[in-house]
């Protein structure tokens, strides 16, 4: 067989025809960071007290390793695929990757709380590329009828991180020290950059596109929105992050941060909006698929950061779990997603997507409904039951909701798009943890005021409850006048309690009528792979070739062909195979000797054969210019 001419290889690489990577391979590679960077969010938390014994630092002042993180992160999630027009989609997440690693060594051997808190920017800068990245690779290695399976990858690496981090951070504190749990990411990192580096490969459409509009965007750099940008999403995430804490806008830093937040973000959308080269593309929301689905995702992924808050805090404070309990009880439902997420992404192309997340939606707010029942009485059973429910449901949820919403965007917006949808789900899960965090002690305030109005030492049962309790505190060897005073006490956390759990009840019944609220929403999801004629169209078909124009356009079958300089001669192709490329009805296939050259122009119907010769030496293969000149004679 002869071999592939380095132009037919060219040309075949410019239309996205390169041989395809193993989608597997490529999943399992750039799985490594985005399951770095989500376990992140949680393990800290695990190990506040020895980071803070260890580098002498007070409760406020922890917090800001969880803020810088967060806020890093953020800024960098929707400029992902800016920096891959620039630098390259691998690039960017190999470079980002390294960050995340280098950042993680840099924690582990800080001492000081400053350079803990800049080791912990340099991972959030590491981090914010590496979800996004994930999301457009996988949906660009997957074949059309596989994008259900390609985000059920990316939902269990999403939402399965932080289930698992509490765990794994509470077991490596309790063996280890503390340290490890950032040493823990090198050679995991390592590896990723090593399976990256060999397994994953950018599109050479992908790749041209991005040259393209690289091009247009040095020529008008869009510094101005870049700014807007990153002050206003810091502030905002300071907003959400530091807000409950400091008592919100009775701190005047808080109020300060919701007005530059406002102002900010307000002049960065009419700058993106008006910029002849936008840094992040606003325009996609103009799709009501994607912008409903962003929106689902966002509040799911609100309620499951809230869920994995309150819960921990709910067993540990009111049932007297340890921490290490409260993770493993919390691990059934990480394990049924692990099950549930793959199968989900399998039945995609068959099951409606409206159907699944409707499903979801429902599973979900029964579930947080059924919390809403939870007592100070409830076993570790009826809790793993209401888990597994829910973890069902968020199966369910994902994967739909991110396949949808990348369904109808371009191949080559596919990062801008997965940039903007992991940010939503972001700042979903801040505003999750700040809206409920805040509701919970407001819920816990009301209720504590209204049970205490009602335990007055005058009246006869509350008397006899308290003289019971004296009577237990002398038998156990106290005097009279302390035993009374311990017994108002124990009463007035018998109280505090009573107030905590129903706060916690209405906090849960609250998250479970937000998820219902969201059906109203799901009426707007539309995937083209579950509609007639609907599905992805090829890859060269969304270059901007001269001559071959888009699906839908131009000449039947959707592709108009090139027309040829000169009209009125049709040459024969050149010997052996040259690649893929339009034949006379539109339509894709490889050029071989034995077929036609080129169309004729858009518009115009392509010339018979002139004679049975030429016909003849259609049939017969000829080949060289004896069979271009027998052409041209027919002709």
């Amino acid at each position: 067989m002869n071999p592939v001419p380095r132009r037919a290889r060219w040309a075949g690489s410019a239309l996205g025809l390169q041989r395809p990577d193993n989608k597997w391979l490529v999943a399992f590679s750039v799985s490594f960071g985005a399951l770095m960077s989500t376990i992140d969010l949680s393990i800290v938390n695990v190990a506040l007290p020895q980071i803070r014994g260890s580098i002498g630092a007070s409760i406020d002042q922890m917090t800001a390793l969880g803020t810088s993180f967060a806020i890093a992160q953020v800024i960098v999630m929707p400029l992902t695929a800016f920096l891959g027009r620039f630098f390259g989609q691998k690039r960017v997440y190999l470079f980002c990757l390294g960050l995340f690693i280098v950042g993680s060594m840099l924690c582990g051997v800080a001492h000081t709380l400053p350079q803990l808190v800049a080791a912990r920017v340099l991972q959030g800068l590491g981090a914010g590329a590496l979800q996004p990245s994930q999301m457009a690779i996988l949906r660009q290695t997957f074949p059309p009828k596989e994008q259900g399976m390609a985000m059920a990858v990316v939902g269990m690496v999403v939402v399965i991180g932080p289930a698992v981090g509490p765990t794994l951070g509470g077991w490596i504190v309790d063996n280890w020290s503390w340290p490890w749990i950032f040493f823990i990411n090198l050679p995991v990192g390592v590896l990723g950059i090593l399976a990256t580096s060999r397994f994953v490969h950018e599109p050479d459409d992908i790749r041209a596109a991005n040259r393209a509009q690289a091009g247009r965007m040095r020529r008008d750099l869009d510094w101005q929105g870049i700014l807007y940008m990153s002050v206003g999403l810091a502030a905002l995430q300071y907003l959400l992050q530091e807000g409950n804490r400091l008592d919100w806008f009775d701190s005047k830093l808080v109020a300060v941060a919701a007005i530059v937040a406002g102002a900010a973000l307000a002049a960065f959308v009419i700058q993106e909006l008006h910029a002849p080269a936008p840094a992040v593309n606003l325009r996609l929301f103009r799709d009501p698929t994607f912008a409903s689905a962003t929106v689902i995702g966002g509040i799911m992924f609100a309620n499951l950061m809230a869920n994995m808050f309150l819960l921990p805090v709910f067993m540990q404070e009111l049932l007297g779990f340890t921490a290490l309990e409260s993770g493993l009880a919390l691990m059934p439902r990480a394990l049924i997603m692990m099950v549930a997420t793959p199968i989900v992404g399998r039945i995609y192309n068959r099951v409606s997507p409206r159907l699944l997340v409707a499903l979801g939606v429902l599973l979900v707010a029964l579930g947080s409904l059924d919390m809403g029942r939870f007592t100070l009485e409830t076993s570790t059973t009826g809790i793993i039951d209401t888990l597994l429910l829910q973890g069902v449901g968020f199966s369910l949820l994902f994967v739909p909701l991110t396949t949808v919403a990348l369904s109808h965007v371009a191949r080559t917006q596919l990062t801008d798009a997965s940039g903007l949808n992991s940010l939503v789900r972001q700042f979903g899960g801040s505003a999750g943890l700040a809206i409920y965090g805040t509701m919970l002690e407001q819920y816990a305030t009301r209720a504590r005021a209204a049970l205490a109005v009602h335990v007055d030492p005058y009246r006869p049962e509350v008397a006899r409850r308290l003289t019971e309790i004296t009577n237990g505190m002398i038998a156990g060897g106290l005097d009279s006048v302390t035993a009374r005073a311990a017994a108002l006490k124990a009463l007035a956390g018998t109280v505090s309690r009573q107030a905590s759990m129903i706060s916690f009840e209405k906090t849960f019944m609250l998250t479970g009528f937000m998820m219902l609220s969201l059906l109203t929403l799901v009426i707007l999801l539309r995937s083209k792979d579950h509609e007639p004629g609907g599905e992805a169209p090829p890859v060269a078909a969304e270059l901007a070739r001269p001559g071959v124009a888009r699906p839908g356009h131009g000449s039947p079958g959707g592709r108009t062909a090139r027309p040829h300089p000169h009209p009125r001669v049709r040459e024969a192709p050149p010997a052996g195979p040259v690649g893929p490329g339009p034949s006379c009805c539109g339509s894709w296939r490889p050029r071989t000797r034995r077929g036609a050259g080129c169309a004729a122009p858009a518009g115009r119907a392509p010339a018979a054969p002139a004679s049975a010769a030429l016909r003849r030496s259609r049939r017969s293969g000829a080949a060289g210019t004896g069979g271009t000149a027998r052409a041209r004679g027919a002709r």
